[in-house]
């Protein structure tokens, strides 16, 4: 399964149709294949995935109260990008996903 951030802002008000014609026509991607389709509002504080489970559409959508999801950086606007699940994961819950803070390190082996 791949995860497929579309890169810029997308129009919240887009539904199922709206949001797979998108992937269709300007990712170049099937919105049927299986793969997650990530897309973010303008202010960044809302996110919808748009994936197929093998017999409908799927949505699933997200606000954030305070901050904003970090969303992947490229030259090319309207691009994508394949994040792993755990970047998903990470994107999901607003953490920074390309620099994670690990919190506990050991100290001494053993």
């Amino acid at each position: 399964m791949m995860i497929v951030p579309a890169m810029g802002y997308t129009d919240m008000r887009k539904g199922l149709d709206g949001l797979a014609a998108l992937v269709q026509e300007h990712l170049k991607k099937d919105p049927f294949s299986g793969h997650l389709f990530a897309f973010r509002g303008k202010k960044a504080s809302t996110l919808k995935i748009l994936f197929w489970d093998g017999n409908g559409l799927c949505l699933f959508s997200k606000r954030l109260d305070q901050g904003g999801f970090i969303w992947p950086r490229m030259s090319d606007p309207g691009g994508t990008v394949t994040l792993s699940p755990a970047q998903l994961a990470m994107l999901i819950e607003g953490i920074d996903w390309r620099t994670p803070e690990r919190r506990w390190r050991p100290v001494i082996a053993g």
